[in-house]
């Protein structure tokens, strides 16, 4: 059965949205790192967003893990494969909610946490190495969809990273383990992220550059991930060659993309307002959104004058494109 790709039509429309990296890796502009648990439990979720929203952004994507797998909600599926790792305040629900009352939609970033050792505790207990994989793909796929029961149409779209280190299949060689020819399944992990809202949007990431973008891992996923970290590759048409709506995820400051230095000042931002205003004049034009990241620190502060840039960058471009879409997905 062919995979019936969810509508973008909203995120066509969206002209440019947020991308927040605040991790367990997150460290302060100045002072002690905090536990975990305790940045969780004091960030201010109503100030970012709205944030967010008043330079002009229509969406926020949020990630629920990077490096290590510290989740910022509770999980039952990651306290039962390794306790410790998730926090009592739900967050992601909490920012999904916020995002909603300003007229946002929210995205979540995930990765597994597989990649090169950054986290060793977490690919053991996961089963990463085990010589049977299909566990671990169990494990991630109840992962995934106990999260996406939870928030619902609350969540509009999953950003999938380092399908790279499941699957050798792609443009990046990233498995550090022995697959013993097993294939991760993606058709049941995108089942899973569409939990209890169909219409999710879904996107996998084959790499940061280009060259890589054109491969697919599975053909059931709805847009491009397009990381491109710089203004690369200025968009042309809505859809890429695949069909899938396509999408730009650049990085305005930190080309780490994480605040992970102690006593480190935020990163200015490394494009200026004409550059900016130039991409996302031919984004818009191709009906393609375009994700910032934005540096933002342990205690969430993020520079006034890089979201200054970006609601001057775009001024003037955002519009509503509704009756100039045209077909609403192609499958």
């Amino acid at each position: 059965m062919s995979y019936q790709r969810a509508d973008t039509t909203w995120f066509a429309e969206c002209g440019f949205g947020i991308s927040l990296h605040w991790t367990a890796q997150s460290m302060p502009v100045s002072g002690p790192q905090k536990a975990f648990p305790d940045a969780v439990d004091t960030l201010n979720v109503q100030s970012l967003v709205a944030r967010i929203a008043d330079c002009g952004a229509k969406y926020l994507m949020f990630t629920a893990t990077h490096a290590r797998q510290m989740l910022p909600a509770p999980c039952a599926v990651v306290q039962q494969v390794l306790p410790g790792r998730t926090c009592g305040r739900d967050l992601l629900g909490e920012l999904a909610d916020a995002c909603g009352q300003k007229g946002l939609r929210f995205i979540l970033y995930y990765n597994h946490s597989c990649n090169n050792a950054d986290d060793p505790a977490w690919e053991h207990a996961v089963g990463y190495h085990d010589r049977h994989h299909e566990p671990f793909a169990d494990r991630l796929c109840a992962l995934v969809t106990e999260l996406s029961a939870r928030y619902g149409r609350r969540l509009a779209a999953w950003w999938f990273d380092s399908p790279y280190s499941l699957d050798s299949s792609g443009p990046i060689k990233g498995v550090t383990t022995e697959l013993y020819g097993f294939q991760f399944p993606w058709q049941r992990f995108t089942a899973a992220a569409k939990t209890a809202h169909p219409q999710r949007l879904v996107t996998y990431n084959p790499g940061d550059r280009p060259e890589y973008w054109h491969y697919m891992y599975t053909s059931h996923q709805d847009y491009l991930a397009g990381e491109a970290n710089i203004l690369a590759a200025p968009p042309t048409s809505r859809w890429d060659g695949n069909g899938l709506q396509n999408h730009r995820w650049i990085c305005l400051d930190n080309p780490a993309w994480v605040h992970n230095r102690p006593d480190t000042s935020l990163h200015p931002a490394r494009f200026s307002r004409e550059e900016l205003t130039a991409y996302f004049r031919a984004a818009a034009g191709a009906l393609t959104p375009v994700t910032v990241n934005v540096d933002i620190d342990q205690n969430g502060q993020i520079l006034p004058e890089s979201l200054n840039l970006l609601r001057q960058a775009f001024a003037g471009l955002a519009r509503p494109v509704s009756s100039a879409v045209g077909s609403h997905c192609r499958s």
